[in-house]
């Protein structure tokens, strides 16, 4: 394996965990949502949560779409590469 696959490889792995630790606190933030909230004057504090929450699941969306994409570039990369290389070796044994 070249090094620059092994580099790429590494990039790959650090992006695809940043997504996992994004798709986890994603989850954990959803589970504290509420479908829909009845609330008087008094709960106006929950309606400030629930918001606040919603807010910070809006935040997390680009930067999971972008790790998503650059991980999926990133495989097919390195999938190409290492064919490329295969094809490389196999032209040089003949």
């Amino acid at each position: 394996m070249s090094s620059v696959l092994t580099m790429l490889l590494v990039v790959w792995a650090v992006l695809t965990a940043l997504l996992i630790v994004l798709l986890i606190y994603r989850s954990t933030l959803s589970m504290h949502e509420e479908e829909q909230l009845f609330l008087d004057e008094t709960e106006a504090h929950m309606a400030r949560e629930q918001e606040e929450n919603h807010a910070r699941m809006a935040r997390t969306t680009m930067p999971m779409r972008v790790l998503s994409a650059a991980s999926g570039v990133l495989i097919l990369v390195m999938a190409g590469m290492w064919v490329w290389e295969g094809l490389g070796r196999a032209s040089h044994l003949q």
